[in-house]
C-alpha cells in the first residue's frame, strides 16, 4: 500500500514537471499572442467613435385608493350617463417599462423638436444625421411612407441597442433609464423627453374614466344652467306683468291675472327644480375633480444627467 502511494506521488511530481517544461517552451508564444490581441483590441477601441450615456432616475408613485369611482359612476348614471363599473386600469412599474419601450412613446419622442449643435429640428432628423443613416442628410425631406420606414429602423435600434431601463437596485423602486448616443446633447434631450411623453400617456391612461365622467357632468351642468337662467328671466317677466295686472278690474283682467299667477307658480317651481339639479351637479363635479387629482399618478424625477457627459467606448 505504501509503495502504491509513493508511486502516485512520483507520477504527480513528474506530471507537474512536464507541464512546467512545456510552459517554459511556449512562454514566448503565449506572450506574443497576448501582446498581439492586446494591440488589436486597443486599435479597435481607437477606431470606435466616442459614445455618451445619459441616465434619468425616476419613481412611479403607486395609485392611492382615494375616492371610490363607483360612487361617481352611480351619480353620473342618475343623469343618464352610462360610465360602467369601477374597473381598475392601474399600471405596474413593469407596465411603465414596457410603455417606455413602446413604438407609440418612442415615436412621440422622436417627433419633438429640440436644438442640438445650434440647429433646431425633430429628434428623428437629428438621429438620422448623428448616426449617418442617410448618405446626404444635410436636408432631410422625405415622403410619409419613407418616414414611417426610417422611423421603424430608428425605433428598433433605440429599443435593442441605445436604450436600457433597469431598477437601480433590489431594495429601491427607483428606475434608471439610460440612453447612449454619439452626441451627448441628443442623449440628454432624448432621455428627458421620453420620460415626459411617458408621463403624459401614463396620466391619461390612469385618469381616463374620471375625465369622461367629469366632461359629461360639466356639459350637463352647463345645459341645466342655461335652462335655469332662461326660467329665471321668464319668471321675472311674468312677475313684472303680474305686478301691473291689478289695474284691470274687469273680468278679462281677472282672467289674465289668474293665468299670470299660474305661470309664475309653474316657473318658480321650475327654477327651484333646476337650481337644485344644478347645485347637485356642481357638487359631484367638485368630487370628480378631487378624484381626478387623487388618481393622477406622480412621476418623480430623482436625478438626471448634466452636460458634459462621460465618454465611453
Amino acid at each position: 500500500m505504501k509503495n502504491n502511494d509513493e508511486a502516485s506521488l512520483k507520477d504527480v511530481i513528474v506530471t507537474i514537471s512536464d507541464y512546467k517544461n512545456e510552459f517554459k517552451k511556449r512562454l514566448l508564444l503565449i506572450i506574443s499572442i497576448a501582446i498581439i490581441f492586446s494591440l488589436l483590441g486597443y486599435g479597435y477601441s481607437k477606431l470606435q467613435e466616442n459614445k455618451y450615456t445619459a441616465v434619468v432616475s425616476f419613481i412611479v408613485e403607486d395609485q392611492s385608493d382615494g375616492a371610490n369611482l363607483s360612487d361617481i359612476s352611480g351619480a353620473a348614471s342618475q343623469f343618464g350617463f352610462d360610465i360602467g363599473g369601477n374597473s381598475s386600469s392601474s399600471l405596474s412599474q413593469q407596465d411603465v417599462i414596457e410603455l417606455l419601450k413602446s413604438r407609440l412613446i418612442i415615436e412621440k419622442t422622436l417627433n419633438n423638436k429640440c436644438e442640438i449643435g445650434g440647429k433646431s429640428d425633430l429628434l428623428l432628423n437629428h438621429y438620422i444625421r448623428i448616426n449617418n443613416l442617410i448618405t446626404d442628410s444635410s436636408e432631410i425631406n422625405f415622403s410619409a411612407n419613407y418616414k414611417d420606414s426610417i422611423t421603424t429602423v430608428v425605433y428598433s435600434t433605440i429599443n435593442e441597442e441605445d436604450m436600457n431601463i433597469l431598477f437601480q437596485n433590489d431594495e429601491a423602486n427607483i428606475l434608471n433609464l439610460s440612453f447612449t448616443s454619439l452626441n451627448p446633447e441628443f442623449a440628454k434631450h432624448f432621455s428627458e423627453i421620453i420620460i415626459d411623453e411617458m408621463t403624459k400617456d401614463y396620466k391619461k391612461n390612469e385618469t381616463e374614466k374620471s375625465r369622461i365622467i367629469l366632461n359629461k357632468l360639466e356639459k350637463r351642468a352647463e345645459s341645466v344652467k342655461i335652462e335655469l337662467i332662461s326660467a329665471q328671466e321668464n319668471l321675472e317677466d311674468v312677475l313684472y306683468h303680474l305686478q301691473y295686472s291689478n289695474r284691470y278690474a274687469n273680468s278679462k283682467g281677472k282672467l289674465a291675472d289668474s293665468k299670470l299667477k299660474f305661470a309664475s307658480d309653474t316657473l318658480r317651481y321650475k327654477c327651484e327644480y333646476l337650481g337644485a339639479d344644478y347645485k347637485y351637479l356642481r357638487e359631484y363635479i367638485t368630487i370628480t375633480n378631487m378624484t381626478l387629482l387623487d388618481e393622477t399618478p406622480l412621476i418623480q424625477i430623482v436625478d438626471k444627467s448634466v452636460l458634459p457627459l462621460t465618454k465611453s467606448k
